[in-house]
């Protein structure tokens, strides 16, 4: 088992990821959303796809058993283990832009867009091709009637986590989100673990 790594609150990191490996992402402290990417590493083109795996998925509500898919229709990451069951694949990461349009009288950050960007550079994966991210632990029930979308706190308690299973060898962005309504009003770090 390799050692826990901590992303500070509000910050985001990037790193390798083998086929066969296991990802696993943990709120240490609860209601604290992690922002997830993934790249083929052979060829960053490939990237994780919201579309095609809520497609494949046919629910909105990704779990254990569910696969993450490329935007190639291929597999990159497997849900292998899950304490919480509430995660968000419909929104983007929070940026100067978001923070601008819902956060209007607090101080602007650069968000987990920026953060993410700075950190997957090195990988040669530039700001526009960032997709949708795999939002762990992030709350967006949606209304069945009118289709609306709410920010939620996140379900997840003190030390719940998501662990992923990598179908092909990744670079990962990872996150510990900068939205104040995406975390209970609060900033507070990730933890992950790779075995």
């Amino acid at each position: 088992m390799s050692d826990t790594v901590t992303i500070p609150e509000r910050s985001g990191t990037a790193f390798t990821l083998a086929k066969g490996a296991t990802l696993t992402v943990i709120d240490p402290r609860g209601e604290q959303v992690a922002d997830l990417l993934a790249f083929n590493a052979d060829d960053i083109g490939e990237a994780i796809s919201s579309g095609r795996t809520l497609d494949y998925a046919e629910t909105i509500y990704l779990t254990t058993g569910h696969t993450l898919y490329s935007n190639r229709s291929r597999a990159m990451l497997e849900i292998v283990g899950d304490t919480v069951g509430r995660h968000d694949f419909l929104l983007t990461p929070c940026s100067v832009d978001t923070f601008a349009h819902f956060y209007p009288t607090l101080p602007v950050h650069r968000g987990c867009f920026g953060n993410l960007a700075e950190a997957l550079a090195p990988y040669g994966v530039t700001p526009d091709m960032i997709p949708t991210a795999f939002n762990c632990f992030m709350n967006v029930p949606v209304d069945g009637e009118t289709g609306k979308l709410r920010v939620l706190p996140p379900i997840s308690k003190a030390g719940d986590s998501i662990a992923f299973r990598a179908a092909m060898d990744l670079v990962i962005g990872l996150t510990a989100c900068s939205a104040p309504d995406s975390n209970g009003g609060t900033f507070k770090p990730i933890e992950y673990r790779v075995d």
